[in-house]
């Protein structure tokens, strides 16, 4: 058990922080009471707690963002750090970066949170409605939408009301004919937005300029023409497939990548996967093989081909359709950017003769992690996982590890 001490007022705040932790520790074996109302009252204060420490974590995590010092960490945005650092899920990420940049625009809404007068919940709601407003707009509808938490509605409701609070402040203000969301964007600019439906499909929507338009005419119009009599699609149907098949290469093939065992493709029940990790059943991936052109790449565990020393610096197409097949992602841990999107890295780094242009001297990193370990390299640690592949681990700043006094694990040195 610990023992935690300390005075409040005189405390620093690391000093409070290491003792709620502490406490945070202490609480979380605790056996819960027999007594569900006991439960009930004791989960209502500690949520009310917790809402005050999201108060403290938005203001920290505001400071982190404001600063850029995630970028100093390895980390290529705040909310890259939140999620691979912290642990959060996107959705839960992006809620609390959202409080902690606009908590200064809604005053009244941070104070009542630090003051637990209101939660988190109702915060992180205000805070996502006023991110799409001017500074002139965020005052009022920081007010209209606190008045509505006071008369008790739901903050599901409030954000309802907060996706519409520009339509809502000017019924309210008597603005007649205030534009939709589409005709605020203007028309000088294209855009387009995208919604992933459950099935796994898209929902487009968007605008192009009359430059954008004359090329999308120009480039589409004369692939979604009938293909024949027998061609019963109408117009939306075939500007659909036009839009696939140029984006695909147009009438060129298209390379997709289905990694599996032989014993898949002959009857096998275990699953293949994309180079980006998405799994594909075993009967998909045997239908994708009859319709498309296979070209085996065999791979064996330390054993692997393409070896072009220093002869080449850079990657060949083969050698990067082994590492997309190696790596579905960026080599540091933590890390979301699909391998299809990384760049080769030399792992030893080419320029300074350390690593030749060998498949086993080669991994896949993103743009961002690429550029950091070339800048920083005594902040990326190399090793090693059971199947012999590269994972890059981010270290603190050298400065951090000095003032914490913090080495390398025994028998691990920093990586260059």
């Amino acid at each position: 058990m610990q023992s935690v001490t300390v005075e409040l007022g005189a405390a620093s705040t690391m000093e409070l922080v290491d003792a709620l932790s502490g406490i945070a520790t202490e609480l979380a074996t605790r056996e819960v009471s027999e007594s569900a109302a006991a439960c009930l009252e004791l989960a209502e204060t500690l949520a009310a707690a917790t809402d005050l420490q999201e108060s403290a974590l938005a203001a920290l995590v505001g400071r982190v963002d404001a600063a850029g010092e995630q970028q100093r960490w390895g980390y290529p945005s705040t909310r890259a750090w939140l999620r691979s650092k912290l642990g959060m899920r996107e959705s839960r990420a992006k809620e609390r970066l959202t409080l902690a940049r606009q908590r200064h625009r809604v005053p009244e809404v941070a104070r009542r949170l630090a003051a637990g007068e209101l939660s988190y919940g109702y915060a992180v709601t205000v805070a996502d409605a006023v991110a799409r407003l001017d500074d002139a707009e965020c005052g009022r509808a920081e007010a209209l939408l606190l008045e509505m938490a006071d008369q008790g509605f739901s903050a599901g409701k409030v954000a309802a009301f907060g996706s519409r609070i520009r339509d809502v402040i000017a019924e309210r203000d008597g603005i007649e004919d205030a534009p939709d969301e589409d005709s605020r964007r203007g028309y000088a600019k294209s855009w387009i937005t995208t919604t992933r439906s459950l099935d796994g499909g898209r929902y487009v929507k968007g605008w192009l300029n009359p430059e954008d338009a004359a090329i999308w005419d120009g480039t589409l119009a004369p692939l979604a023409k009938p293909a024949g009599p027998a061609d019963h699609r109408d117009v939306a149907e075939r500007t659909a497939a036009a839009l696939s098949s140029v984006l695909s290469g147009g009438h060129k093939a298209t390379k997709v990548t289905v990694i599996c065992d032989l014993e898949t493709l002959t009857g096998g029940d275990a699953p293949a996967r994309l180079s980006d990790g998405t799994p594909i059943p075993a009967a998909q991936a045997r239908r994708i093989a009859l319709a498309a052109g296979v070209s085996p790449l065999l791979l064996g565990r330390g054993n692997t081909p393409l070896y072009l020393g220093y002869r080449e610096r850079f990657a060949s197409a083969a050698q990067r359709q082994v590492l997309e097949a190696l790596y579905p992602a960026c080599a540091v841990r933590g890390c979301e950017t699909p391998g299809t999107l990384c760049e080769v890295d030399h792992v030893g780094g080419w320029a300074l003769g350390n690593s030749p242009t060998d498949i086993d001297q080669l991994t896949l990193t993103c743009g961002w992690h690429n550029r950091f370990k070339h800048a920083s390299p005594d902040q990326i640690e190399v090793t090693k996982d059971r199947d012999g592949l590269y994972v890059y681990r981010l270290l603190p700043p050298s400065d951090a590890r000095s003032a914490s006094g913090s080495g390398p694990p025994d028998g691990v040195g920093w990586a260059a």
